[in-house]
């Protein structure tokens, strides 16, 4: 993947820093998502979790699930984090993830006003060490990943997740991980736009839980599309994909799919359960956003 030279000014570097607000044992699990729901890190990390614990994943998934700002937290047994990058590491992925911002809030001020006539925010992307105070429901830790707190619309990052996405998921490489960061942004766009709360509505109001989650499944499947739309209009803008580079994504969508994690889980699947989209869905909209580069493409609902 070929970055351009731009950095953005939207980087909140936290890092170093203790949270006073952080209760020992075990982790915190944010509010992450639309209404509270894991984001795509999360349910990387989970994946992990469960890998590496023998833990089932719906009991992780389940203990995760927090309402979108609320005060009580799940804790759970977890490995610790991974250990701090070195000075060098961290400079270089620290100008990545600026990079990739800065060409979000370069595309994004661009499509969101001329597609749908709506103004571009610029989200605050926080980089953190080991845990953090959030507005979404009170620590962000690095055990979870990647995730978008609309409260505060900031997204909170722990730079080691892309560590453990690339020595213990078997994934990685630039375009994944640009992947994973501007599916957060896709929330955030969601957030601009007025669906999430609206769809927080809608689950609310869902007549059981299988309703609920199909809510949940299309705002995370819009995500993905979203940040197919941001790499569409980027690489028109700057040619930045490279041969594989869509294969990095596709590998990563295909490994995160609810299907994939209850399967290895349990032997078999639940559709009505899923939260987030088979792996063939993922893949599905996230190659929708990338061939069509239009944000009404990616109108899950109506899948």
């Amino acid at each position: 993947m070929k970055l351009e030279d731009l950095q953005s000014d939207n980087i909140e570097d936290r890092r170093g820093q203790s949270d006073d607000g952080s209760a020992g044992g075990g982790f915190g699990i944010p509010g992450v998502g639309a209404g509270g729901h894991l984001g795509l890190g999360a349910i990387l990390i989970i994946g992990l979790i469960s890998y590496f614990t023998g833990l089932d994943p719906r009991m992780l998934i389940n203990g995760a699930q927090v309402l979108q700002g609320g005060g009580s937290q799940v804790a759970q047994t977890a490995p610790a984090s991974a250990p701090a990058q070195s000075t060098a590491a961290n400079d270089q992925m620290t100008h990545f993830i600026s990079a990739i911002l800065a060409e979000n809030e370069v595309v994004w001020g661009r499509v969101l006003p001329a597609q749908k006539n709506i103004p571009y925010v610029n989200p605050k992307l926080v980089l953190y060490t080991g845990s953090t105070a959030s507005a979404c429901g009170g620590t962000a830790e690095a055990s979870m990943g990647p995730f978008y707190c609309p409260n505060d619309q900031k997204v909170y990052l722990d730079t080691s997740f892309f560590d453990e996405m690339r020595t213990k998921l078997g994934g990685g490489g630039d375009f994944a991980y640009a992947y994973v960061v501007s599916h957060e942004i896709g929330h955030h766009v969601q957030n601009l736009m007025g669906i999430l709360p609206k769809a927080e509505e809608a689950e609310q109001r869902a007549p059981n839980k299988a309703a609920a989650n199909h809510i949940s499944v299309a705002i995370e499947l819009m995500a993905d599309c979203f940040a197919g739309v941001w790499a569409a209009n980027a690489n028109q803008k700057w040619q930045i994909l490279e041969p594989g580079d869509i294969e990095q994504a596709v590998n990563t969508a295909q490994a995160i799919g609810d299907d994939r994690l209850q399967t290895a889980a349990r032997g078999y699947a639940v559709p009505d359960s899923f939260t987030h989209g088979s792996s063939a869905q993922r893949i599905q909209w996230l190659t929708t956003g990338l061939k069509s580069g239009q944000i009404d493409a990616c109108n899950t609902f109506n899948q």
